[in-house]
């Protein structure tokens, strides 16, 4: 029987083949690459936040984090802090005073109305702001606003330097990171002191002034004269005292305003001397500022007084934030509200910002709802603390509201 020929496959084929198996490889493992890598998206978010740079849109426009309402988160959230933190001055630790809605207050989150808020993260805080300097300029509601930040810090860095840079009235440096951040007390911004009539006689002499307070409303006060040129960002406020009767009390201590070392003639009232001070003092700021430097203004903070003034029996002894009628009737001002001139002192600073470098903190809205986060009557006061905030407390949300203006405008 005649053997069956063998059929050979054709040589081209052959060949196409053996090309066509290698791109078959190649190409499965570039669409299995392809597939492992989208499904891991969370690995990228890590490591940039290990960096400290933000993962956020560069394209997104920045948010209007003013414009919100209180939400309640329905179970206890995990305190950004403890209420041992050092800084914190007695009578703003409504939880370790024993405040009854101490720990309740803090479940309430802002929540804006056309994006999100993070909380500040203080561990990705101090990588991203590395080799920083950081002052807030102002009262104590600056200080109750710096207080909170450098607690946040303290809960995840505890190697710190505690000093007075640049003429602060306190300050701590973060050795692991250099970052420093220093709170400059000041009142009114510029220098202010006791007055009293010449023998020799002078304009204010004869006028029939016999007392008063000196407002140079064009010298910056020397506790923060030098902030400027040290910070890389700086965080201003100013209000509470312009109109603080107690003190500049118009009859028997009335403010007495300079520029250039002689009196403002005629002489005028507070709402034009915070007017005069405000253009003089943000241009003093951009003029010492360090190049590349960061400038904010925060809007005055409100006071929720009820019942009557703070030294008349006002209280503010709510257990949860005000609805939108109840804050008209606590700061209208065509209803001259008790609390009305936190929106009248926006007012000025919003004239005197409009032109300037400065971005504009605005956390008066958010605020204006939280008559039921102050101290009140913690630590036993002799009048209701309705001005300052409890700690932890509203201040952390100011300081994230900060935290996000930083990254929409570094992107």
């Amino acid at each position: 029987m005649a053997a069956k020929p063998t059929t050979r496959r054709p040589l081209s084929t052959l060949s196409s083949f053996s090309c066509f198996v290698p791109f078959l490889c190649l190409v499965s493992l570039l669409l299995f690459a392809l597939f492992f890598s989208a499904a891991r998206p969370s690995v990228v978010s890590r490591y940039d936040d290990l960096l400290g740079e933000p993962t956020r849109d560069k394209n997104r426009r920045p948010c209007n984090y003013s414009d919100g309402a209180w939400v309640l988160d329905p179970d206890p959230v995990a305190l950004r802090y403890d209420h041992t933190c050092r800084e914190i001055f007695k009578g703003w630790n409504c939880i370790a005073s024993g405040k009854l809605n101490g720990r309740d207050l803090l479940r309430w989150r802002w929540q804006p109305s056309r994006c999100s808020l993070p909380r500040l993260d203080p561990l990705r805080f101090l990588r991203r702001f590395r080799n920083t300097n950081i002052g807030f300029v102002g009262d104590s509601l600056s200080r109750n606003m710096y207080v909170s930040l450098v607690c946040m810090l303290r809960s995840v860095s505890r190697g710190v330097r505690k000093w007075r840079p640049a003429g602060a009235d306190r300050g701590f440096t973060f050795l692991d990171y250099n970052l420093t951040v220093a709170y400059h007390r000041t009142n009114l911004l510029v220098r202010y002191g006791r007055w009293s009539a010449s023998d020799n006689g002078g304009a204010l002499e004869s006028l029939g002034i016999k007392q008063g307070y000196r407002v140079d409303v064009d010298v910056p006060e020397h506790t923060w004269a030098e902030a400027p040129s040290f910070h890389h960002i700086l965080i201003f406020n100013t209000g509470h005292w312009w109109w603080a009767p107690s003190k500049f009390d118009p009859e028997q201590s009335p403010m007495l305003f300079f520029e250039k070392g002689l009196p403002v003639l005629p002489p005028v009232p507070p709402e034009i001397g915070i007017d005069l001070a405000l253009k003089h003092m943000i241009s003093y700021a951009e003029r010492r500022a360090a190049k590349g430097a960061r400038t904010f203004f925060r809007t005055q903070s409100p006071r929720h007084f009820e019942g009557g003034d703070w030294n008349r029996g006002g209280s503010c002894r709510r257990r949860e934030p005000l609805l939108s009628h109840e804050v008209e009737e606590l700061f209208s001002v065509e209803k001259n509200a008790t609390n009305a001139e936190v929106r009248v002192i926006n007012q000025h600073l919003h004239k005197a910002l409009r032109r300037s470098s400065f971005q504009i903190l605005d956390i008066t809205r958010m605020s204006e709802f939280r008559a039921d986060a102050h101290p009140s009557t913690t630590g036993r006061k002799k009048h209701e603390d309705c001005m300052h905030w409890c700690l932890p407390g509203l201040t952390d949300t100011w300081n994230d509201v900060l935290m996000a203006a930083l990254e929409d405008s570094t992107g």
